[in-house]
């Protein structure tokens, strides 16, 4: 295969009880990385993953474990296929699975990191009531305007992800936040919705976590990456392990550009492959350029399919 590929991966708010079974199910990769994935963390993820409850919500349980559904997905794909990619890119913690799957951090030590990740941006928000809100229907600069005028006014709330024309994500204090459900509306927003988190994602509330964050990547992360990673923060590409660790720490406390990322990337490359569970970054691709064709690999059957047709 001659096409220019990327591989991408999706980030909090994927995640679904039973996710990633059919990899265990079905590959003695995915099995094995799931085993020392919990021994290592000590996380129950056979239970986490495949028994109903609530804890898969929290947010130290939810990045490690929508990190290990993704990097089981790429790691069985690899076994099957010398596809390369020509880069990589994830929607926010989903950075940390491109880093993983571009070879510069071992997949059991991003699993911890990541849950070391939610605990801190946790901690961050625990003496506050922190959340984050979908604002759908208004463009970027009038988002970006009203939140301007409500900081302005001593509000606490930034944007915190572009993901689409139309759909962009704002993080906070979240009684300001819900003060501003009806400004949002009276400017034209078709919907202001407070998010179901206890966390306020890619905004300066974050600032407590970044030092231990940095700290924590510095002993995991090296500079053998495969193949140059789209930064959230800047939507430039990245190689090194100096890199990462400003861009990964940065990107804690700044928004996610991954419309812009997208959009950047559009001509150089001719397919995505979206690793992971659900179809999240695939549909938010179709409607940043409908011309972008994504792959999804969410389980066994969905990864045959897409070798079929990437080998036909």
């Amino acid at each position: 295969m001659t096409k220019k590929v990327a591989f991408i991966f999706p980030g909090q708010g994927s995640q679904k009880i039973g996710m990633g079974k059919s990899f265990v199910e079905g590959s003695a990769i995915a099995k094995e990385m799931m085993q020392k994935a919990s021994q290592a963390s000590g996380i129950d993820f056979e239970k986490l993953l495949f028994e109903e409850n609530t804890d898969i919500d929290k947010t130290e349980n939810t990045q490690p474990a929508i990190l290990l559904v993704s990097l089981m997905a790429h790691a069985v794909f690899t076994s099957k296929s010398d596809i390369q990619p020509t880069l990589l890119l994830g929607h926010s913690l989903g950075e940390f699975s491109a880093v993983s799957a571009a070879g510069a951090l071992d997949p059991i030590e991003a699993v911890k990191l990541v849950n070391a990740r939610g605990k801190l941006m946790q901690s961050a928000c625990d003496e506050i009531e922190a959340s984050m809100m979908v604002v759908l229907g208004l463009t970027d600069d009038k988002v970006e305007e009203i939140c301007q005028k409500a900081q302005e006014d001593g509000k606490k709330v930034w944007p915190a992800n572009y993901n689409q024309d139309g759909q962009l994500v704002v993080a906070g204090m979240k009684s300001d936040l819900a003060s501003m459900e009806a400004i949002f509306k009276e400017a034209g927003a078709k919907r202001a919705m407070l998010l179901n988190m206890s966390v306020a994602s890619h905004c300066p509330i974050l600032e407590p976590a970044q030092a231990p964050l940095k700290e924590k990547m510095d002993a995991v992360l090296s500079d053998s990456f495969c193949a140059p990673i789209v930064s959230n923060v800047t939507t430039a590409k990245y190689d090194t392990k100096v890199q990462a660790l400003e861009l990964l720490s940065e990107q804690l406390v700044k928004p996610v550009k991954y419309k812009q990322s997208i959009e950047a990337i559009a001509s150089e490359i001719d397919i995505a492959i979206e690793f992971g569970n659900g179809k999240v970054l695939a549909g938010m691709n179709k409607r940043i350029n409908k011309e972008m064709k994504t792959y999804n690999i969410f389980d066994m059957q969905s990864l045959e399919a897409v070798l079929t047709e990437l080998n036909a």
